[in-house]
């Protein structure tokens, strides 16, 4: 096979844990890819900062965020930019990963250019297209226009084959946020145990993660989200509550207001990847409205409450590590009751990982080797 350039677009922290364990096995055959690195820098810091740490690079930056913009000016940006990308170089595939803008116009411009795209993480589906909301209609687009789909789990290649996509289009492949997972050295842990303890952050079997983000989730839904926390806050004051606050002032003026005079609650701003890893591995309870998290969370049996009404990842819901409990008060609250009142040690999941065994990028290059032979 002779030499592909392969391009890689992303453009949030997500898609960079996620594809840079793909970015790393493509690069240990420099014989058969040419790896082009394209941000889009939709979480301009965030992204740049996570791709630094997998010991990451981008090729080529194209800075598409301005203040205030909506989805249709976002859009329009990202394809005008990706499609000077294209047209600059040789480029044999695109790979994308998940249901972000980036996502979408990554599909979009490679498809009007007549190049194969290949989805990883396809197949993920709430058919409601406004939970979550624009993400479900972004991945069922991605879906038309990719070449390869790398499902994480069968649930997801079922979903694919009831909308007519091919059947050898579709590779089930795990996760690659497991694989992420594996990529963190002791020293990397180290350095995030050594970051609470400087800030006075007290690391024990009391340990509640908390992080709400999600566009939905603005409005009503965070203030009901907020007055569980309070209750949970006031009633278990042994317990360290920690909430890397988004930078949304939709949900960051909220949390600060209502929350920020607690001595148990700690508030941070958005962690580095290997600080939140640290996180949920010591935490005895997740509260949280991330679709990563959800798959990360039960590689460290942490029992997960997930603040969503509709969840494309059933699979934890269905093995018993995760819990939906949407924005609603007395389930958030009388669940992790539940879990606060009793020890850390009594309450850890015993189920598997749903969601991957830490060999996803493998079987992806696997998988892009035989495509183009």
């Amino acid at each position: 096979m002779n030499k592909k350039n392969i391009l890689v677009v992303f453009g949030t922290r997500p898609e960079v844990i996620k594809l840079a364990p793909v970015i790393l096995e493509l690069k240990k055959h420099p014989e058969k890819y040419n790896v082009i690195v394209c941000n889009t820098e939709q979480q301009k810091e965030l992204s740049n900062q996570t791709l630094a740490y997998f010991g990451l690079n981008a090729d080529i930056n194209l800075n598409v965020m301005k203040p205030n913009q909506s989805l249709l000016e976002v859009q329009t940006r990202i394809l005008t930019e990706l499609n000077a990308v294209y047209l600059s170089n040789k480029i044999d595939a695109t790979i994308v990963q998940g249901d972000t803008m980036t996502v979408l116009c990554g599909a979009l411009a490679s498809f009007y250019n007549r190049i194969p795209v290949f989805h990883v993480e396809a197949g993920l589906r709430s058919y409601d297209i406004y939970e979550p909301f624009p993400e479900e209609v972004m991945r069922q687009m991605t879906s038309r226009v990719a070449e390869i789909h790398f499902a994480p789990t069968d649930k997801n290649r079922q979903a694919l084959l009831k909308e007519n996509i091919s059947d050898n289009k579709i590779h089930v492949v795990g996760n690659t946020v497991i694989d992420a997972l594996f990529c963190l050295s002791e020293k990397t842990m180290q350095s995030a145990a050594n970051f609470y303890k400087e800030k006075g952050i007290k690391i024990d079997d009391k340990l509640v993660l908390i992080t709400a983000h999600r566009r939905e989730n603005h409005g009503e839904r965070i203030d009901k989200i907020i007055e569980a926390i309070k209750h949970l806050v006031e009633k278990y004051t042994d317990h360290t509550f920690v909430i890397p606050v988004h930078p949304n002032p939709n949900v960051k003026n909220k949390i600060h207001e209502r929350l920020g005079r607690y001595e148990n609650v700690k508030l941070l701003t958005p962690l580095d990847y290997p600080y939140l890893v640290y996180l949920m591995k010591n935490a005895k309870l997740i509260l949280t409205d991330s679709g990563g998290i959800q798959e990360e969370a039960p590689s460290f049996g942490c029992p997960t409450l997930v603040m969503r009404y509709e969840t494309e990842r059933q699979e934890g819901i269905d093995a018993g590590v995760s819990t939906l409990v949407g924005a609603d008060y007395d389930k958030i609250v009388s669940l992790s009751e539940k879990i606060l009142s009793d020890t850390r040690e009594n309450t850890r999941l015993k189920a598997t990982n749903p969601y991957g065994d830490g060999t996803s990028s493998i079987k992806i290059e696997e998988v892009i080797r035989e495509y183009f032979s």
